[in-house]
């Protein structure tokens, strides 16, 4: 179809509905004058009259109103699919590129990806996993997640979490056939699993605090890691003491199948935030992404 085809079909449809040239032409944005000179070269070139004209009506010929049911679903379907497009044309688009622990994943952005995703059809989300000191500058990512006591003074950081509570446990199982630790440096005794920082390349050091002071517990065990969920596993299996984030393991400590100890000196850590270069040229999709998680206290998230 030409344009001056889709012009004048639209006219005329406009026409039909209103039952008036002067109401039609105010919708369409043009003059009487002009629209009904566009419905007489439709009705000269397909040689019918299509709209039977009085002084207090106008109203579609029978051949007119044969037109109209066969034109009037096509032009509702091209509005609503310009509706659509216009909708997501408000909404920011574009790929957000995250790296971040694996139980940040679980902790932070599980509970509320579907509802993100499902109101900003047009952002890509990637999550990379890295339990360790990621440079996201050089490896261009947009933000990474930290606890907010390891996060570099020279970035911005936006919370996106509560404090985080780390426990130490073991299966019923593994405390039947070893003694309860009764202190962190008990642990030293212990088959405990430990969990490699991918960046540095050495085995994380259990965290520790008495009397508001903080310190710090390297154990050994067979078992090592580059994940925390692994590492719960192996707990859950009888084969090591583990350590994680409550909120991870708070079912099975619940069911009875993990065993919690020590808890007078497990810390809690300010929440997880997401830290990004100070720069202003933030594309839509980043922002939207940062003000969506930002944690609110308030509603628990």
């Amino acid at each position: 179809m030409r344009r001056d085809e889709f012009t004048e079909m639209r006219a005329f449809l406009e026409v039909a509905r209103e039952r008036s040239f002067t109401r039609a032409a105010v919708k369409l944005g043009v003059t009487r004058s002009a629209l009904s000179h566009t419905i007489r070269a439709l009705e000269e070139r397909l040689g019918v009259r299509l709209l039977a004209r009085t002084t207090r009506d106008v109203a579609p010929t029978a051949m007119g109103q044969r037109l109209v049911q066969s034109i009037e679903h096509h032009f509702e379907g091209i509005n609503a699919e310009i509706a659509a497009l216009k909708a997501l044309s408000d909404k920011p688009s574009g790929h957000v590129r995250i790296v971040c622990p694996d139980d940040a994943i679980e902790l932070v952005f599980r509970k509320r990806l579907k509802t993100f995703l499902r109101e900003y059809a047009g952002i890509q989300v990637e999550l990379i996993v890295d339990n360790g000191f990621t440079n996201i500058v050089e490896r261009q990512f947009d933000a990474g997640v930290r606890l907010g006591e390891a996060i570099a003074r020279d970035m911005v950081a936006v919370r996106i979490g509560p404090d985080v509570s780390y426990s130490v446990v073991g299966s019923p199982e593994y405390f039947g056939r070893y003694s309860v630790p009764e202190s962190p440096q008990d642990l030293t005794a212990h088959n405990c699993v430990n969990l490699r920082l991918p960046t540095s390349g050495g085995l994380y050091a259990w965290e520790f605090q008495e009397d508001g002071r903080g310190f710090s517990v390297r154990v050994d065990g067979q078992l090592v890691y580059s994940n925390i969920g692994s590492a719960i596993d192996a707990a859950l299996d009888g084969m090591g003491i583990a350590y994680a984030p409550t909120d991870l393991i708070r079912g099975y400590i619940d069911d009875g199948r993990l065993r919690e100890v020590i808890k007078d000196w497990c810390p809690t850590f300010q929440g997880y935030h997401l830290y990004y270069p100070n720069k202003r040229n933030h594309s839509p999709a980043f922002s939207t992404f940062v003000d969506a998680f930002r944690f609110r206290p308030r509603m628990g998230y």
